[in-house]
């Protein structure tokens, strides 16, 4: 008889782990939070230079009057860590105060670098070893199918916009976006071959986390464009649809820090600097900065204040 099932009180109910491994012992160790203390740090200086660098002049001069883009902006905002959490909420139970952790771990991919947001959010399940018995194969799997959907929806968008792309780019650009499609097939291939050896959940899970991280790539593209077509209601749709590919090509390049403002400037080179479309793009970039750093320094004042002060015994 295992454990669990000896365990008084033990019911059919309890959760199995999914990342197929043995629970650990209570963590000793205080190394996921020195961890999120330097990822939060290392957060607020790049996120504090980048928004410097940027410009905030300029966002104020490029701010639309219509109530509808910040409702779609913030509905923007929300997409990935309400899909993740949908995902690890279906994995491990997590509360919704996992929701800021989700947060956390969203800028951190955002302005750090790639994957940066993973060891975070690892960080933070490990440290919750009671809720959470082995959270590196779950982090894993998550991360890889976010990689292959991610390329998946890349070589399905450049299906759809190269037939419409004639009339706004050259033809070098082209060859650039075909490229991105070639690289996204190399990269996906490994990972499909030896799935048996790669993955740790099962294939019903693997999928439905596949098919939530499509539907976040979705809702993303969707919220973009509303985003935009808020601002600038004249611009044709095809212009709109071009740069989203543009936006998620970019996102696919690997170890490249804030890749909003990256997208940004290649808007910039491809369609001009002066025109309102590519300062609507900044403005939205460097909004998105803004957010960021609102809620980093508001998350780190809460957990200030909200902190329980230690009692020692006395000697």
């Amino acid at each position: 008889m295992s454990a669990v099932a000896a365990a008084p009180g033990a019911t059919d109910a309890t959760p199995p782990d999914l990342a197929g491994l043995q629970p650990l012992p209570t963590l000793k160790s205080r190394w996921p939070l020195v961890v999120g203390i330097v990822f939060t740090v290392a957060m607020l200086v790049g996120l504090g230079y980048q928004l410097w660098t940027a410009g905030l002049p300029a966002l104020a001069r490029s701010v639309p009057g219509s109530p509808l883009f910040y409702v779609a902006f913030v509905v923007l905002y929300a997409v990935p860590p309400l899909f993740d959490y949908a995902i690890f909420h279906r994995l491990w139970g997590i509360p919704v105060a996992g929701l800021v952790a989700l947060t956390k771990k969203r800028i951190a991919n955002d302005v750090l670098f790639g994957y940066s947001g993973e060891a975070y959010f690892y960080a933070w399940a490990r440290g919750r070893a009671k809720m959470v018995a082995a959270p590196f194969g779950a982090v894993k799997d998550v991360s890889i199918l976010s990689a292959l959907s991610g390329h998946a929806m890349t070589l399905g968008l450049i299906g759809l916009v190269v037939p419409f792309g004639h009339a706004f780019l050259k033809p070098e650009w082209f060859h650039g976006i075909l490229a991105v499609g070639v690289v996204s097939v190399a990269m996906s291939l490994p990972f499909l071959v030896f799935s048996r050896r790669v993955f740790s959940l099962d294939r019903a899970q693997l999928w439905r986390i596949f098919w939530l991280h499509c539907g976040r790539i979705l809702a993303g593209w969707l919220m973009t464009g509303l985003v935009w077509h808020f601002a600038l209601p004249a611009v044709a749709v095809a212009m709109w649809l071009l740069l989203v590919a543009v936006k998620q090509i970019v996102s696919r390049l690997p170890f490249v820090p804030n890749k909003d403002l990256l997208f940004a400037n290649l808007a910039a080179l491809l369609i001009g600097h002066a025109t309102p479309i590519s300062r609507l793009v900044t403005m939205v970039s460097v909004g998105t900065l803004l957010v960021h750093l609102i809620l980093v320094v508001g998350f780190g004042l809460h957990h200030l204040f909200s902190r329980k002060p230690v009692l020692r015994s006395p000697a």
